[in-house]
């Protein structure tokens, strides 16, 4: 099986710690032009691509800028920034738990996304960190959810990051969540949810299906109180999307502020950041690849339904 050759560097540096786009023209095509080409790919609109390359914002990896009427060469990069979205800044903490030559393990808080995406760009945790610890090269090894809060992995060379993707992908990682969810005192628990989650592109929530199992969690209930909440410990054996909040509402014990499940609600206004999604990634024990070190981490937050949960629902 013979290599991909790797694409040759970018020419283009990041702007606000986010990467440039990198497009690769395909083998095969009938396109004259790498205008032609672009203009279809990218879907921009009426002209935006014609005053990017009038603006000379196309650029190949001679560093030059790309002229509208290029010929097409199959197989041709060329880079180029993206207009970012107006973001509405997350007004919390990005907390650092660790950080040696090899990694950067952070405490993500709610609304955060991890990585660029969608209409969530510079407002990253990737992003930001690379804009305040000056690490222009820091990837994420792993994701969470923009909603959930909690231990993220990001790796300082790229020539590891593929080390410890590893790690997640042959679930080599103990991941310990935290959520607060409604106390059933007729639940069994300690339990293991065990089922085949689907998640369609374009779909909101996922939802089990029949079929072979691909999502596996233990839940725990660690303590409860008299107000009907209880506080439980989620042990995911699989990664699947949104898999803890599938199988805490199976149980009929769906997380508070979660916006999916049981039922999608309405999209909230951009910048309303009030009860958030009481789920929590509290730890992450691995052997790091590179090193050999045990590392044990674990997050300092509190879930705020926990901790006053009329603060969190907007009663006081």
């Amino acid at each position: 099986m013979r290599r991909r050759t790797p694409p040759p560097p970018s020419p283009l540096p990041q702007r606000d710690g986010v990467d440039p786009v990198r497009v690769r023209l395909p083998g095969e095509g009938a396109w004259a032009t790498v205008r032609e080409h672009l203009v279809e790919r990218l879907s921009a609109g009426d002209g935006v691509v014609d005053r990017m390359f009038e603006d000379g914002l196309f650029i190949g990896a001679d560093g030059r800028a790309v002229a509208g009427d290029a010929a097409y060469v199959p197989g041709m990069f060329v880079w180029f920034h993206r207009e970012l979205p107006d973001e509405v800044p997350v007004p919390f903490p990005l907390e650092i738990v660790h950080r040696d030559e090899h990694i950067v393990v952070a405490d993500k808080p709610h609304f955060l996304a991890t990585t660029p995406r969608g209409s969530h760009v510079k407002e990253t945790a990737l992003a930001r960190l690379r804009r305040e610890l000056g690490l222009p090269m820091l990837g994420a090894a792993h994701r969470l959810d923009r909603l959930t809060a909690g231990l993220v992995l990001f790796t300082v060379r790229p020539e590891e990051r593929g080390a410890y993707q590893t790690l997640f992908r042959d679930k080599r990682v103990r991941k310990e969540y935290e959520a607060v969810a409604p106390y059933d005192p007729s639940l069994g628990l300690p339990t293991t949810v065990r089922s085949r989650i689907l998640k369609e592109r374009g779909v909101l929530a996922a939802r089990e299906v029949q079929g072979e199992v691909n999502a596996v969690s233990r839940v725990e209930l660690v303590e409860h109180r008299g107000d009907g909440l209880g506080r439980y410990r989620l042990l995911p054996a699989t990664g699947q999307t949104h898999q803890l909040r599938v199988h805490m509402n199976a149980l009929g014990v769906p997380i508070l502020g979660d916006p999916l499940y049981p039922r999608v609600a309405d999209p909230v206004p951009a910048g309303d950041f009030r009860r958030p999604l009481q789920l929590l990634a509290r730890a992450l024990e691995f052997t790091d690849p590179v090193t050999g070190a045990e590392h044990r981490f674990r997050s300092g937050r509190v879930l705020g339904a926990w901790a006053s949960y009329d603060t969190w629902a907007g009663r006081s």
